[in-house]
């Protein structure tokens, strides 16, 4: 029987390996593509199954700057793929999919209402 929490701890392991090894692949894309220039990486998701991989990114253009040059990210999705099969041992290299974080601009957006509650003395 398998412990769900040590089962937890190991996929959480597994994305920050997934995370930290695809960051410096994406730092050497970048200096190919200076178009990707804004982009930062967040945070790696796996699925349950570790079959797929949601890398999520942020940019200062937003959402839309996102949407417009994922096509560029996804020319580089197989050479990412092909570079993380290669530096992770296991039995399979999780598929990739780009996504955008929404989650820095929802916490921009708390800090500001915080911040214009302190001005007006509410808080």
């Amino acid at each position: 029987m398998t412990n769900p929490r040590l089962s937890k701890i190991k996929h959480s392991q597994r994305e920050s390996l997934l995370l930290h090894t695809i960051a410096p692949l994406f730092m050497q894309i970048m200096q190919d593509e200076p178009q990707l220039a804004g982009f930062t990486i967040t945070r790696a998701e796996l699925s349950p199954k570790k079959n797929s991989c949601v890398i999520f990114f942020h940019t200062l253009g937003g959402i839309k700057e996102f949407e417009d040059k994922r096509k560029i990210l996804v020319l580089y999705k197989p050479s990412l793929r092909q570079a993380l099969s290669k530096s992770i041992h296991g039995r399979y290299t999780p598929e990739l999919r780009f996504a955008y974080d929404a989650q820095l601009d929802k916490q921009r957006r708390i800090d500001d209402l915080i911040d214009k509650l302190k001005e007006e003395g509410k808080l």
